[in-house]
């Protein structure tokens, strides 16, 4: 069917294309302050090079693949992460970059999940437990700006490890119970506890809920808690849970998850992780994911210029609204038709600009919500524009 959507592909426009490019102006500009520098990268690459190491990554097994007329074997990118490889070459270290661009997997939808979406990354290329807490305090700040309280949840991947080892779980089997400690926040206890058992690890689960004392056995913890110290120090609260695992394929250090209220899903998530023998450390937002829980302000005020057969006026007046920071257009039709116009495109006001207004200089306003009516008075002419004022 002509125009019909690919399953698990949208389309995005009017309000909720604008929210998604708020919350993109509100990820860059904190990016930004913290010293992140952008980058931009293909979205089709060779597909040996998108699978690396990692062919039996989850995501890796759900790439798009294509070819071109060569017959060379390419793929779509799934994540902006491997291709860090190639943008690290001869950077002076650490390398702090952000990148905002869409990705793609084949992989089943949800209301929550797509087949291509947008991914908002930084990612600091050589860094310590300090980098892992800033990344950590951009992160709750991005979202106190969106409006959401986020919920920082932490572990350690060689803690994790650690406590494999004193279970004495076998080196074959440990991969596999890790995926199933992932599954904790996701399915009941009972259900994670059966699959344990399958593979002699309910201890495991046991040994994840004891307390301090029990953890601080392990080496690793003492960097878990020393990254909690350092979030202190940036006056952000992260939650220790021992459960997080992330990705299998390459987390080797802190593994970071953010939950909000009004989503289960996780909104976002990274960790620390080696690449190109240099450690790193980075994190995920998910656009679309923003979209479902931030809280914007919808302030931005639109303006309609309604031009009666005075459009060299109409055009002035554009000009000026504009230059004081205003959203504006022009419409040239009937006022009944403008009318109608500013409500699909939900314009607060409109500016009817007539020969007699010209002539007065005083331009009749129209609140589109509150349906009261003001004036605006020119102030001063000049050859290229028309300086208005609102009449108290």
């Amino acid at each position: 069917m002509t125009g019909e959507l690919v399953k698990g592909f949208r389309d995005y426009s009017g309000e909720e294309a604008e929210k998604r490019e708020a919350i993109r102006k509100i990820l860059v500009e904190a990016f930004e302050r913290y010293g992140f520098m952008p980058a931009e990268t293909p979205i089709i690459e060779y597909e040996d090079f998108v699978k690396g190491a990692n062919q039996n990554d989850e995501a890796v097994s759900d790439i798009f693949k294509l070819k071109d007329r060569g017959n060379r074997k390419l793929a779509l990118r799934y994540e902006f992460t491997f291709q860090l490889k190639r943008l690290i070459e001869n950077k002076k270290l650490p390398y702090k970059r952000y990148q905002i661009g869409v990705v793609f997997r084949d992989e089943p939808v949800s209301e929550t999940r797509f087949r291509q979406f947008t991914q908002c990354d930084i990612d600091t290329i050589g860094s310590t437990i300090k980098d892992e807490a800033e990344i950590l305090a951009l992160t709750s700040e991005v979202l106190k700006n969106l409006g959401v309280e986020p919920i920082i949840l932490i572990n350690n991947r060689k803690l994790l490890n650690e406590i494999l080892d004193d279970n004495n779980i076998k080196e074959k089997d440990k991969e596999q119970v890790l995926r199933e400690i992932d599954k904790y926040d996701k399915l009941p206890e009972e259900q994670v506890r059966a699959l344990l058992r399958k593979l002699d690890a309910e201890n495991v689960l046991d040994s994840l809920k004891k307390g301090e004392k029990y953890f601080s056995q392990f080496n690793s913890y003492k960097d878990a808690i020393s990254l909690i110290e350092y979030c202190k120090a940036y006056g952000i609260k992260v939650n220790f849970a021992p459960s997080v695992v992330r990705g299998l394929s390459y987390y080797n250090g802190s593994v970071f998850e953010v939950k909000a209220k009004g989503i289960k899903d996780t909104i976002m998530g990274g960790g620390s992780y080696i690449i190109n023998e240099i450690q790193s450390t980075g994190i995920s937002f998910g656009l679309e994911r923003l979209c479902v829980v931030a809280k914007l302000n919808k302030d931005k005020e639109k303006w309609l210029i309604i031009s009666l057969d005075q459009d060299r006026e109409a055009i002035k007046i554009c000009d000026n609204l504009r230059k004081q920071g205003k959203s504006v257009c022009v419409y040239y039709g009937k006022p009944s038709k403008a009318l109608e116009y500013a409500n699909s495109c939900k314009i607060q006001k409109v500016v009817f600009v007539g020969a007699k207004e010209v002539k007065t200089k005083k331009f009749k306003t129209k609140d589109m919500i509150t349906g009261k009516q003001k004036t605006l008075v020119v102030q001063k002419v000049t050859k290229k524009n028309i300086v208005l004022k609102r009449n108290p």
